[in-house]
């Protein structure tokens, strides 16, 4: 599927996550975090059939990715990225559009995800997609050095 959103919006095309994506994939997961997911998380997440997509633009460029885990009424964003070099121009809206309508397609009510404290912008993306924060998760992510990170939970109502 092709899309080109909003002005600034590089033009992409999502499929599926494969393994044959991962390479990739676990190249711009260290570009973007410290203490970045593993390629077994990936792995397992894909082996478990999560839901999962790749976000491909110019050249078959990798723009971002995200994996879910759907349950009972609800689905849990585990991972969702844009490349550094493609941050700031729509994908992580654009990504949130494209799970949103994978939940509304399951009648799943509600999505779920957890955000690093310390990860301001990506908290001000998901409170103007009208996410709320209706709590905290203690020492919850892993950090280089010192005491793990707390987590925001946040959650979504899935319209129909």
């Amino acid at each position: 599927m092709s899309a080109l959103l909003e002005s600034g919006l590089p033009p992409f095309e999502a499929s599926g996550m494969r393994v044959a994506d991962l390479t990739e994939v676990m190249a711009a997961e260290r570009q973007a975090y410290p203490v970045p997911w593993t390629h077994g998380n990936f792995v397992d997440s894909l082996a478990a059939g999560y839901p999962a997509e790749v976000l491909r633009g110019p050249r078959a460029a990798l723009l971002g990715y995200w994996v879910a885990m759907p349950g009972v009424d609800e689905m849990h964003l585990l991972n969702i990225t844009v490349a550094p070099p493609w941050q700031g121009r729509g994908l992580a809206v654009a990504m949130l559009e494209r799970l949103v309508a994978a939940c509304r397609q399951r009648g799943l009510a509600q999505l779920w995800l957890e955000v690093r404290v310390s990860n301001q912008r990506a908290r001000d993306v998901y409170r103007r997609y009208g996410f709320a924060e209706v709590g905290r998760r203690r020492a919850y992510y892993p950090v280089r050095q010192g005491p793990r990170e707390d987590a925001v939970l946040m959650s979504l109502a899935v319209r129909p």
